[in-house]
């Protein structure tokens, strides 16, 4: 444990004092700030678009954690890009292998670092709707499952990211990689609308379900519309879980 929280504390110094990580902070901030600013004015010009949406909530929390989901798609890569990848660039790496620290307590302790940062940066979104608090009621129990997908949803990617960046000496090819597989993702989910169900055997195959249960963003988006399954959870800690362990057996496989 005290392997990991040492891990931990270098990986969020050397992204706190890093100035791209600022930059993407200040991008993110930036960007849902601007789209929370001009949902609030659509309201203000269109108040039925709040009834045809469902609720304040849902038309402006939602669409908020939706977006931010989209910035992630640049965020994480390249953040996560230089994790391992960096480490191995810079000559650093093979100082970590000859340590006593165990392979295991190395994967954690620099997730939950770059977790330190994203959940700063959750924080920070999540603090815009709950302003609207003030002047009109919430449905609380919505938005608190949208933010604890949004943060199932940071875990996923940044899990992708850290073994993206084991794979690879390059951090750039790291990020290329973590990129391709989030944007796939979001493809997989685009194409799950397809109403696609073909005939095997005399039973339909809903082949849309299918892809939207193995994309993170189809549980990502029940969550976002209040519906808190276990099924769900169960989906983002296998996700992460799994991401994690490939990692741990990449760079098990450098040590021997």
């Amino acid at each position: 444990m005290s392997a990991t929280l040492a891990i931990m504390r270098l990986e969020t110094r050397r992204l706190f004092v890093s100035p791209l990580s600022w930059v993407l902070a200040a991008m993110t901030q930036l960007l849902a700030g601007l789209l929370f600013v001009m949902t609030l004015a659509d309201i203000q010009n269109n108040p039925n678009a709040l009834a045809d949406a469902g609720g304040v909530t849902v038309f402006v929390a939602g669409g908020l954690m939706r977006f931010v989901t989209l910035i992630l798609l640049l965020v994480v890569p390249l953040l996560t890009m230089r994790s391992i990848a960096e480490e191995r660039k810079q000559g650093t790496w093979p100082w970590l292998v000859a340590s006593p620290i165990g392979t295991g307590a190395l994967v954690a302790g620099k997730f939950f670092g770059v977790m330190g940062y994203l959940t700063l940066i959750w924080g920070l979104t999540a603090a815009m709707p709950l302003t609207l608090a003030v002047f009109s009621p919430l449905d609380m129990g919505i938005l608190a499952a949208g933010l604890i997908g949004l943060w199932l949803m940071m875990a996923s990617f940044a899990a992708l990211g850290l073994l993206a960046s084991a794979m690879t000496r390059e951090p750039s090819l790291a990020a290329v990689i973590t990129l391709t597989a989030i944007l796939l993702a979001w493809l997989a989910y685009a194409v799950s609308a397809i109403d696609w169900q073909p005939v095997l055997f005399g039973h339909a195959l809903d082949i849309a379900g299918m892809i939207r249960g193995a994309s993170p963003i189809g549980h990502l988006d029940s969550l976002l519309r209040g519906l808190f399954t276990t099924a769900d959870l169960v989906y983002f800690a296998v996700f992460v879980l799994t991401c994690l362990t490939l990692t741990v057996l990449r760079l098990d496989a450098e040590r021997r």
